[in-house]
Formats: structure tokens, C-alpha cells, sequence
């Protein structure tokens, strides 16, 4: 799969983060195709990508927790 590029995106952090130095936290941008995810703490690390079908897919999967 080919990641757009997410260098000019606009990243978003949960609102039930916590923004201190110890913070564990992903963060999302919305692309036009897909939406990606990164490490809060290493916004020049590596960039996962999920179609927008994943994406909700994972959500609702959260949503029922499914992960618990």
C-alpha cells in the first residue's frame, strides 16, 4: 500500500489525553484516502495507515469492546 504523504497534515491527539512529558498517546490525520497514526512522542517516526473502511472498523470494534 502506497501512504500518502502526511507531512503538511493536521495531527489530532484523543481529547482524554494527557499532554504531560510522560504522556503515552497516538495521534490521527485524516487523508484523503485513508487515516494514518503515529506516536505522539515521535512525530518524525513511522506512519501507520488504515483505509477509511478499517478505520471504522477499529472504531466499532472499540466501540463494543471488542479489545477488552
Amino acid at each position: 500500500m502506497h501512504l500518502p504523504d502526511s507531512s503538511r497534515a493536521t495531527w489530532r491527539k484523543s481529547s482524554h489525553s494527557d499532554d504531560g512529558e510522560e504522556a503515552e498517546c497516538v495521534e490521527i490525520a485524516e487523508l484523503p484516502d485513508r487515516v494514518a497514526m503515529r506516536d505522539s512522542k515521535d512525530p518524525a517516526g513511522p506512519v501507520l495507515a488504515f483505509t477509511n473502511a478499517e478505520w471504522s472498523a477499529f472504531l466499532t470494534g472499540v466501540r463494543v469492546a471488542d479489545f477488552d
